[in-house]
């Protein structure tokens, strides 16, 4: 899902007495992935920031998708003792590459070879990761040839380090190129969300041997959640999608380890993706999130000592209006006094502190990760912030909105976000008709 281009044009080598030494072993039916001869596990984050914090939940291993500084990256990942699936961020058709131009393609896979002669000596090399969702909107079929070549080239250059390439999600048509035209890749990575369910089935029936990684995984995606009727999409709460992470991990992840060799939780970072909050583990402020708590236990086998708060519920109150029911499911009249009541817990009995915002619904919306940016605050329509209960005065103008509410013990965070539409039509008449099929969104955690 992230998007990194990137210019090659003089890489010295440099050489490494401890590089390591990766293979794929298998036996009694299982994969395993070999450091130095010892059993390798991935658990890994999808990012490139907060290494240390990752090394302390019990990760293991880091994932990029592209060479940005690669060497201070490998680097640090080192001193830390992780390890790192270094990517090759092969280029995409939806961006305006043409595989059927012959020097164009030479062109990028001698890049890379500079790549490999630079970094594969280097003691954090995992794995190269050759390419992510290349395939996402095109029509080009060449791409799939040329990323094997690029992973021949790599073999060629490389005996120690195993060759990955990573599609967006799985299906029989995909599954059928991997297994037919990817003959030089020796791990299959798959970047799935709501769909991780259906990966045991799909490489089943299309009798997939190797092993595999799930590269990306998380909460639902965008492209997955319900919508409202005016088309916003539902984000999960983070109590809700850490409850998501812990059990896709022990159902889809952990039970599959005779042929995934593990898996990268995304974001390990903070990016803009329809919303600010939507797939980043930490926040803009860099502070985590609920689902690193499940993440270490999935990990280590424990929780941290220290545990973030959770969301209970949201609760909606129309302050000006003597009928609450003759509102429709957040949509409201311009210029409506609401109160939102955000309930929240904290095991710990920490101090809580509440933080609300306001901001339009994002219109710069992106696919395949590709950057986007965040939409301004709405300000002075908020009294009571800092509180677990504030009044909100809608905008005049009418649309889409969504107020956000986070709340912290000061060194994790919780958040969720509600979607409303403001109708600046008093009568609300021709509304009413519209969305007259609106189902409430329950904002309490089942």
């Amino acid at each position: 899902m992230q998007k990194f281009l990137f210019f090659l044009l003089f890489l010295p080598v440099v050489s490494f007495s401890q590089a390591s030494k990766v293979k794929l072993f298998y036996q009694n039916s299982q994969w395993d992935l070999l450091v130095n001869d010892k059993v390798f596990y991935i658990n890994g984050g999808g990012g490139t920031v907060k290494m240390k914090e990752l090394k302390e939940a019990g990760g293991n291993t880091i994932r990029t998708w592209g060479l940005e500084n690669a060497q201070s990256i490998l680097d640090e990942a080192h001193s830390l003792g992780l390890k790192v699936m270094l990517g090759f961020w092969v280029q995409h058709e939806r961006h305006g590459f043409d595989y059927n131009d012959d020097d164009k393609v030479k062109n990028q896979l001698e890049g890379f070879r500079l790549a490999v002669r630079k970094y594969k000596n280097h003691p954090a090399l995992l794995m190269w990761g050759i390419g992510n969702e290349y395939e996402l909107e095109y029509s080009n079929t060449k791409v799939w040839a040329a990323v094997n070549d690029i992973a021949k080239m790599v073999h060629d250059e490389d005996k120690n380090h195993p060759t990955s390439t990573v599609t967006a999600g799985i299906n029989a048509e995909k599954l059928k190129f991997i297994m037919e035209v990817m003959t030089e890749i020796d791990i299959y990575g798959i970047n799935t969300y709501g769909d991780i369910e259906n990966v045991k089935n799909i490489l089943a029936k299309g009798s997939f041997q190797k092993p595999y990684m799930i590269t990306e995984w998380g909460p639902n995606g965008w492209w997955e959640s319900p919508k409202t009727k005016w088309g916003a999409a539902i984000e999960q709460s983070s109590t809700e999608k850490a409850n998501v992470f812990l059990s896709r991990y022990q159902r889809c992840i952990a039970a599959e380890r005779k042929q995934c060799i593990g898996s990268f939780a995304f974001l390990w970072g903070h990016k803009q993706e329809h919303t600010s909050t939507w797939f980043g583990l930490f926040t803009e402020n860099g502070l985590p999130t609920e689902a690193l708590d499940v993440l270490e236990f999935c990990w280590s086998g424990k929780y941290p000592t220290n545990r973030s708060p959770s969301i209970e519920k949201v609760s909606i109150t129309l302050k000006d209006s003597s009928d609450n029911k003759s509102f429709l499911a957040n949509v409201f009249p311009a210029k409506e006094k609401i109160s939102f009541k955000l309930s929240a817990s904290d095991l710990d009995k920490d101090k809580l502190t509440y933080f609300w915002e306001l901001a339009p619904e994002s219109t710069d919306l992106k696919s395949g990760g590709d950057a986007e940016e965040k939409p301004a605050a709405i300000n002075g329509k908020i009294s009571g912030n800092g509180k677990d209960e504030i009044i909100l005065k809608t905008p005049l103008k009418e649309g889409k909105y969504r107020l956000f509410v986070s709340v912290s013990d000061g060194k994790k965070i919780a958040y969720t976000n509600i979607p409303f539409y403001v109708e600046n039509d008093p009568s609300l008449a021709e509304k009413q008709i519209r969305f007259k099929n609106q189902t409430l969104k329950s904002f309490e955690n089942e």
